[in-house]
């Protein structure tokens, strides 16, 4: 075996690559501002290493630490997968939202966070991310006509799910079936039925939505000479399940191009049958507006999809069953007060979904926004990459250089006594109650709904940045848990299952149980 390693032709690529390692931990001059290193205690040789293990393996106590000791300073964060991140102080939140693209960049951190070069199979549906426009605009503009498919698909998919027997009590992993839910009705808005209905489709969707960023953590930590290299192993998972998505939904989009050139080839054929109304629908439109063969390729469009499908399934799927969790492990009077609020808004709107009814859903969209205070995944918030060619000087005068990752603290202004009273408890009404305190001016009771985003609550983001496809997750959110409030019984429990922290992100307990019952009398 020595005599193997000693050859020159394994010694020599040995001896680089450990040299290279080496180079990058400990002598590799860092683009990095003279600060506090979050983590590092004194006497610690390589702080910057020995920081990075202490917060890795936890988060929690490192976001805890920072807001104990350096809230109103910036510092330094090492942390694995993420790199030697800069989070500045809570008073200059305002000022990380209003430095225009050029400066700090969302986009950037984002390619540069999820590794897409090399993670997605086409990178060049995130850096030209046409489909976003079609999110904020008209998907948001849709909500209204999307809301009877939506609560079609959401009764079909909890009968599949969740069952319909109303004599036996039933266990159930509240965090599988919910992202098998959502999956479905989520994709009733993106592909249409039958094909929301897809089971291997939904499955591949699901699957590469959880490669992406287990992959992205290691080819982070993979020298960038080496990584195209050995991205085309780690990422074999991300490419295998885009080849099933995109086998499964080709013949659906090829159909969809096909009408399209049809339609727009005899006039009389387009006045007389409507298009579909789906996301995918929009992006063939889109496409072929361009006139960008690229741009309305089979392919392209199914990348798209799937992109969505990463975007939105898993964040809906944490925040739904942080709700659950939070609901039957406080009390049932909360649960009771829920039914009776909709129960009567929807028989003052004829027993049927739709977007007015929601909107007067106040206390339901209260305990959705109070649990993802509690819960939030964004614990630190408003990631940005600083791409400006001389950095970017802080009001505080730090130089931050280009190439470097900035961030505000989330977590901890959420469980901030100063900011929200009493913070550590689930009050799942407090957020209705500030909506119809009548001693407060209309607008600033209005910014206390679910999708609204404010300095104090970034769990959707804020500013330009903010989340574009939040209203219609907001509207989709409240219709599950309304349907299966109505529809289902729910076995109380003690205590709720903890979350668990991955990284600088913190998910629901995702093989939690709990035990569910069709009621008598549903809607």
């Amino acid at each position: 075996m020595l005599e193997i390693l000693l050859r020159p032709a394994v010694l020599a690529p040995t001896v680089l690559l450990v040299s290279y390692v080496l180079f990058q931990l400990f002598l590799k001059p860092l683009k990095l501002p003279d600060l506090p290193i979050l983590g590092a205690k004194e006497g610690d040789w390589f702080p910057l290493l020995q920081a990075k293990w202490r917060n890795t393996k936890d988060f929690k106590n490192a976001l805890k630490e920072h807001y104990a000791k350096y809230k109103d300073q910036t510092v330094l964060c090492p942390i694995f997968g993420a790199g030697t991140i800069i989070i500045l102080p809570v008073s200059q939140t305002q000022f990380v939202i209003d430095q225009p693209d050029n400066v700090l960049s969302l986009h950037e951190q984002a390619i540069e966070n999820l590794q897409t070069d090399y993670t997605v199979t086409d990178a060049e549906l995130v850096r030209n991310p046409l489909h976003h426009k079609l999110i904020a605009t008209t998907l948001t503009n849709q909500i209204g006509n999307l809301i009877p498919d939506v609560a079609d698909e959401c009764s079909w998919s909890f009968d599949r799910h969740w069952g319909e027997d109303t004599k036996e009590w039933k266990e159930i992993c509240v965090y599988d079936t919910m992202r098998r839910v959502i999956g479905s009705v989520s994709n009733r808005v993106f592909v249409g039925a039958p094909a929301c209905r897809d089971q291997a489709l939904l499955s591949a969707g699901l699957a590469f939505a959880q490669d992406v960023p287990i992959t992205s953590n290691i080819v982070h930590i993979i020298p960038k000479p080496l990584r195209y290299t050995a991205s085309l192993l780690i990422t074999l998972p991300n490419r295998l399940h885009t080849h099933q998505f995109f086998t499964i939904i080709r013949p659906e989009i090829e159909r969809r191009l096909q009408e399209y050139d049809v339609r727009h080839a005899d006039p009389e054929k387009k006045a007389m049958e409507p298009e579909r109304n789906d996301f995918l629908q929009w992006s063939v439109n889109q496409g072929k507006e361009t006139g960008d063969l690229y741009h309305c390729h089979w392919k392209t469009l199914a990348g798209r999809v799937l992109l969505l499908n990463f975007a939105a399934v898993h964040t809906s799927s944490f925040s739904i069953t942080n709700t659950i969790l939070d609901l039957i492990s406080s009390k049932k009077e909360y649960i009771d007060e829920l039914r009776e609020e909709v129960t009567t808004v929807l028989a003052e709107h004829g027993g049927e979904w739709n977007k007015r009814a929601l909107a007067k859903m106040n206390k339901l969209d209260s305990v959705l926004r109070e649990s993802a205070r509690l819960n939030s995944f964004v614990t630190l918030g408003l990631g940005r990459l600083v791409v400006a060619k001389d950095g970017l000087t802080t009001p505080s005068g730090v130089h931050i250089p280009k190439g470097n990752v900035v961030f505000v603290p989330s977590y901890s202004v959420l469980y901030d006594d100063n900011i929200y009273p009493d913070a550590q408890t689930f009050k799942p009404f407090w957020w209705a109650d500030q909506r119809t305190d009548e001693s407060v001016e209309y607008v600033t009771r209005a910014r206390n709904a679910f999708a609204t985003t404010s300095n104090e609550y970034l769990a959707f983001g804020h500013g330009r940045g903010a989340c574009p496809g939040r209203f219609f997750a907001a509207n989709e959110l409240k219709l599950l848990l309304g349907h299966l409030l109505l529809n289902y019984e729910f076995e109380m429990q003690e205590k709720r299952p903890k979350n668990m922290w991955f990284g600088l992100n913190r998910v629901p307990p995702m093989t939690a149980n709990i035990k569910i019952r069709r009621r008598e009398k549903t809607i």
